[in-house]
């Protein structure tokens, strides 16, 4: 069985090698550790479930982690600048409807999840599509 193991975890690193999803470097590694037991054990049966369960688990647990620490970095926009920026209420916000605010002397669509007068200020909070989700000040 260790050359069925080992096979599998060439495969298995082939395909990670190609597609970079890391999705089947974990089961590579699951693959190893069932290579390992097919020294200790002749039974299939718990290689197989070692390989199976073994390879969900690092890829449930470990994988958000690694992507968040080597993923693709987000690259800030100039537009990100202006989150966290004061703005103007230029056209009044309803809960139902959009409104406008200009910020760094632009004028933007905006919403928000409470009505805000014509002339408060607001608090750029996100922006989402070309529209800013701002909060009263």
């Amino acid at each position: 069985m260790f050359y069925v193991w080992l096979g599998v975890v060439i495969v298995l690193a082939v395909i990670e090698a190609l597609t970079v999803n890391l999705t089947t470097i974990w089961f590579v590694m699951s693959g190893i550790v069932s290579l390992v037991i097919s020294f200790i054990t002749d039974s299939i049966l718990i290689q197989f479930a070692v390989f199976v369960i073994l390879g969900f688990i690092l890829l449930i647990f470990t994988k958000p982690l690694f992507v968040k620490k080597f993923g693709p970095k987000k690259e800030k926009t100039n537009l990100d600048r202006i989150i966290g920026m004061k703005g103007y209420v230029t056209e009044e916000i309803d809960e139902d409807h959009l409104g406008a605010v200009k910020v760094d002397g632009k004028v933007w669509t905006a919403m928000s999840h409470t009505s805000i007068p014509k002339g408060s200020s607001v608090i750029i909070q996100k922006i989402e599509g070309v529209k800013l989700v701002v909060e009263k000040r």
